[in-house]
């Protein structure tokens, strides 16, 4: 039981370190990263497309959290 509950902290750490406060930004940069993926395995070079993203899933991010008063 002890293994178990190592493994649920250690798990836990990590989501909520990537997911962080807004998941929206996190499931933004995944989907990014995938069409990054996908785009250059079809010879496009999409080098720009992640930090694009990036840049834009903060911005509405912290316009977000800036309307709530947070």
């Amino acid at each position: 039981m002890i293994i178990v509950g190592w493994i649920r902290a250690f798990v836990g750490f990590w989501v909520d370190f990537i997911v962080g406060d807004d998941w929206t930004v996190a499931a933004t940069v995944g989907v990014a990263l995938l069409a990054t993926w996908a785009l250059h395995r079809f010879g496009v070079a999409a080098w720009w497309l992640l930090p694009l993203a990036a840049v834009g899933a903060t911005a509405v991010s912290l316009r977000r959290a800036r309307a709530s008063g947070r």
